[in-house]
């Protein structure tokens, strides 16, 4: 089983980077979106016909924003949207996918970058996901939440953790909360098999970052405690090129 998490940062803007046809020589099980930026009738046809794919789509309520969306060759029993807190479904920030034996959440946590509001958004969104999550595993104990968490763990996840350290994104409290996350029951897949330093999974636009390999590792598939065993791999595609995020691949087998 291979699950690609992908921010495209607006499907239609990544369509025409060749979003489509990279899925289908990748071929996915299944693929987490965030960032769609689309509603559900403007998200490119070529996009959903790259495979054999079922396609579900939770956009935002103000156009042109946000959104996150699961393709799956296989046709879950159940899709869940949203979380049930209506400030963040309303950003189309959760979307939930259950099968036979594991589920899927495509989620799209917010950032704080803006400053203020935002940030102020962001944390009280991670002290509500935080007891979400924990709770999802009781009832699917075989859980993979795959998305943009707009957190840089550890100083190894990002290219410059001393210039950044007051960065919406690398705050003590921020990372804190993320390590807080992981001790409630859940398994960062990539840390789990690779200790490597200069991975990352979004790059800024500015003074040529990612050619430079400036980057930071804010995208994640968190795999719950009991499906740690499952893990087979875990790739970053950092040379994909429809956004200023790539995707990643987790590899599963039961």
């Amino acid at each position: 089983m291979r699950i690609i998490s992908y921010n495209v940062n607006g499907i239609r803007a990544a369509q025409t980077k060749g979003l489509a046809d990279w899925l289908k020589k990748v071929s996915p099980d299944v693929v987490c979106f965030q960032e769609i930026k689309a509603l559900e009738t403007d998200v490119p046809k070529e996009v959903i016909e790259s495979g054999p794919y079922h396609a579900y789509w939770y956009p935002a309520e103000k156009k042109g924003y946000s959104g996150v969306g699961i393709l799956s060759k296989t046709k879950p029993k159940h899709v869940e949207y949203g979380c049930g807190i209506s400030e963040y479904d309303r950003e189309g920030r959760v979307l939930r996918a259950d099968f036979k034996d594991f589920s899927v959440m495509s989620v799209y946590c917010p950032s704080g970058t803006t400053g203020g509001e935002r940030q102020e958004f962001k944390e009280k969104f991670m002290t509500d996901f935080r007891p979400y999550a924990k709770g999802l595993t009781k009832r699917f104990p075989n859980l993979v939440i795959s998305g943009d968490f707009n957190i840089c763990h550890k100083e190894i996840d990002i290219h410059n953790p001393v210039s950044n350290k007051n960065s919406s994104g690398f705050l003590p409290h921020e990372r804190e909360w993320l390590g807080e996350f992981l001790d409630t029951g859940f398994t960062d897949s990539f840390r789990h098999l690779n200790a490597d330093p200069h991975n990352y999974t979004w790059w800024s636009y500015r003074s040529g970052a990612r050619a430079r390999n400036l980057g930071w590792r804010i995208d994640y598939h968190m795999v719950s405690k009991d499906l740690t065993p499952a893990v087979q791999g875990h790739r970053i595609f950092s040379k994909a090129m429809h956004s200023d995020h790539c995707p990643m691949e987790l590899e599963l087998s039961f």
